[in-house]
């Protein structure tokens, strides 16, 4: 079954404020992962919002994920990270983590890249872009045919992201997607993240 996978906004002026949202989003129902992706934020910045973030997913049982930065995961305590392509090879990220933390990695549309991701131990691959984000101005297209493949062929699970919404995301859930990374679809749904998180859960055990 598909689960939600919840990135911040790119800017969090006030972690306190936005801490309201997170709860909000997490009592409308099962979250698994919830990523700080923060570009371009100073690490005093970064720190002070997890200082105030990692404590409400981890009393949920949601795990707290950093972008990009392993180093920040090791000394922030997140239970894992997420790294790019460009960020650093996966095997430099499990040294400076460890290997409880958990760690994922971006392939984009590339099924080279989720091979050799999947053979170095990655924790879960995520591919997209599947729809025009409003957070990411440079996205690959992706096909839900990437999806198809992986779900069929590898246990590892997948993430699909980009532009997810709930009025779009039901042929990304048919796909075989073990989890949706949604950032804008939850905090800018017109009723608030609580009734986004409930409409995506709804849709998610339909598929069952």
């Amino acid at each position: 079954m598909t689960r939600l996978y919840l990135i911040s906004p790119e800017r969090l002026e006030h972690p306190s404020i936005f801490a309201d949202d997170l709860r909000a989003a997490l009592d409308g129902g099962d979250v698994a992962a919830f990523q700080l992706r923060l570009k371009g934020a100073a690490d005093d910045a970064i720190a002070r919002a997890a200082d105030t973030l990692r404590p409400i997913c981890q009393q949920r049982d949601v795990a707290f994920i950093m972008n990009d930065r392993p180093d920040l995961a090791v000394k922030l305590d997140c239970d894992g990270v997420h790294i790019g392509q460009d960020d650093m090879p996966y095997a430099e990220a499990r040294r400076i983590v460890g290997p409880e933390r958990q760690i994922g990695v971006t392939c984009r549309a590339s099924r080279d890249l989720a091979m050799t991701a999947g053979e170095a131990g990655a924790d879960y691959v995520a591919f997209g872009a599947f729809f025009p984000s409003t957070t990411k101005s440079v996205t690959t297209p992706a096909s839900l045919e990437i999806i198809e493949w992986w779900s069929e062929l590898f246990e590892i699970p997948c993430v699909a992201i980009g532009g997810i919404t709930v009025e779009n995301c039901r042929p990304v859930i048919a796909a075989g997607a073990d989890f949706l990374a949604v950032a804008g679809g939850v905090w800018n749904h017109k009723d608030g993240p609580e009734a986004a998180v409930r409409a995506f859960n709804e849709l998610f055990s339909a598929d069952r």
